[in-house]
């Protein structure tokens, strides 16, 4: 297809002109001084056309940080991470207790199986899984505390089947 130059119209549909300048102020600078071209988009040049790069975003601007569904914080203490502040707590008293010996044997994050891996529909599906928040010996019983602040219906689920194979959890709120 050939357009004339100059031509506004091609048929029924309007032809655009560039509104954008050819150079931005600072690519006309170096025009003037060098006498070269540059070899950038003027459309491109964010310092040349007013945008400061090196000034952050207004606060209006910047994206907010999701937060949490539960609203819980995690933090790090002795370069252990937790998931909230209150099961930091919980394990700070649990080491005093330890080193008090009220306590014996405490470890964190202990994975217990559910239901062993299946295969449903020609599709293996993983073992359902409990991961406890802490477990522990007091008085040569095994205790195994989770620290809740929402109750889920999976936890629910979970609970229940920890239940039915005999093991008790002790939630912490």
């Amino acid at each position: 297809m050939r357009v004339d130059v100059g031509a506004t119209h091609v048929g029924t549909a309007r032809i655009r002109d560039d509104a954008r300048p050819k150079m931005t102020a600072a690519q006309k600078a170096i025009y003037d001084k060098a006498g070269n071209h540059p070899q950038v988009d003027a459309g491109f040049d964010e310092i040349a056309d007013g945008i400061d790069v090196g000034r952050p975003a207004p606060l209006s601007a910047q994206a907010q940080a999701k937060p949490s569904k539960y609203r819980n914080q995690r933090c790090v203490h002795d370069s252990i991470t937790f998931d909230s502040r209150r099961e930091r707590d919980r394990w700070i008293h649990l080491c005093r207790e330890l080193d008090s010996g009220e306590i014996s044997d405490l470890e964190r994050q202990v994975v217990f199986v559910l239901a062993d891996p299946v295969v449903i529909n020609g599709r293996k599906k993983p073992a359902l899984r409990y991961v406890a928040d802490f477990v522990y010996e007091r008085n040569g019983k095994q205790v195994i505390e989770d620290v809740k602040g929402v109750i889920t219906a999976e936890y629910r689920i979970k609970r229940h089947l920890m239940a039915a194979r005999g093991l008790q959890i002790v939630e912490i709120k």
